[in-house]
C-alpha cells in the first residue's frame, strides 16, 4: 500500500460510522481496525527475512506518522506494555486490549471536530505471526 493509499484508508476510517458489534471485518463496537502494511509470509522460520521486513513495516510507520503530524501536529509516543499488564487485572476496552497483545507502543493523535483517537503502530509482538502496521481508529478513550 503507497503512503496516498495508507492516508486515504485513514481518512475513510475517520469518517465512517462505527459498526454496532464486533465482526469478520476486524471492526467493532467504537473502533476500526486496518492493516497498513504487512510482511507479507515472514512468521518465525526465517529470523533474517522477519527482521528486515520489520524494519519496512516501521519506515513505512514512520512515514505514515510524518504525513498524520503535518495534519494534526505532534503525536503522543505511548508504550503499550503496561496496557497489557493491566489487563490481568483490570477491566480494559477494546481496542486497546487488541492493541496491546500485538503492538509495543503507538503513536497517537487525537482529531478535532469528531474527537476519534487514532493510533499508529506495528504489530510485531507474535513472533510466528505477520508482522504488520496497524491504525486503530476510536472513539474510545486509551486507558
Amino acid at each position: 500500500m503507497t503512503i496516498e493509499q495508507c492516508l486515504a484508508t485513514i481518512d475513510l476510517l475517520c469518517t465512517r460510522p462505527f459498526p454496532a458489534e464486533h465482526g469478520r471485518t476486524d471492526v467493532g463496537s467504537g473502533y476500526h481496525i486496518a492493516e497498513l502494511g504487512t510482511s507479507n509470509g515472514y512468521g518465525a522460520e526465517d529470523c533474517w527475512d522477519r527482521a528486515e521486513a520489520a524494519e519496512e513495516c516501521y519506515e513505512r510507520g514512520e512515514e505514515v506518522r510524518d504525513q498524520l503530524t503535518d495534519r494534526w501536529g505532534p503525536s503522543d509516543h505511548i508504550g503499550l506494555q503496561t496496557v497489557q499488564l493491566r489487563t490481568e487485572t483490570e477491566d480494559i476496552p477494546e481496542p486497546w486490549v487488541h492493541l496491546s497483545a500485538r503492538v509495543g507502543d503507538i503513536h497517537l493523535w487525537r482529531t478535532e471536530g469528531n474527537g476519534r483517537w487514532i493510533a499508529l503502530g506495528v504489530a510485531d509482538r507474535d513472533e510466528a505471526d505477520e508482522i504488520r502496521l496497524l491504525v486503530v481508529i476510536t472513539e474510545i478513550d486509551p486507558p
